[in-house]
């Protein structure tokens, strides 16, 4: 069982840059594939960011560049660092796992992640 706990939404303003952390508890953290979701008003939750236990990154083409997301497997924890935010970014942004030791291992599909945790909202202002 993995629980997953976000962090660091808030309110932004257009331009500027914020850093989600999702801590992960439970075991063997290093095996598990992470994501990044997120969901508009109105809309369906979307890919964002994905990154395999070795650290590999995959981005949505909508967020390459100013987004990275990266990995401490020591601190049971993955971060997406978000810059040069947009309006069109607010979103409640969802962490998501799923176990795969496979290496290089990542999925953009919302159904392929096992666990997720409650979101963390990130608001734009233009």
């Amino acid at each position: 069982q993995v629980q997953l706990v976000e962090s660091g939404g808030g309110l932004v303003q257009a331009g500027g840059s914020l850093r989600l952390s999702c801590a992960a508890s439970g075991r063997a953290f290093s095996s598990y594939a992470m994501g990044w979701f997120r969901q508009a008003p109105g809309k369906e939750r979307e890919f964002v960011a994905a990154i395999s236990w070795s650290g590999r990154p995959y981005y949505a083409d909508s967020v390459k560049g100013p987004f990275t997301i990266s990995r401490d497997n020591a601190k049971n924890t993955v971060y997406l660092q978000m810059n040069s935010l947009k309006p069109e970014d607010t979103a409640v942004y969802y962490c998501a796992a799923y176990y795969c030791s496979s290496y290089g291992c990542y999925s953009r599909i919302m159904d392929e992640y096992t666990y997720w945790g409650q979101g963390t909202q990130v608001t734009v202002s233009s």
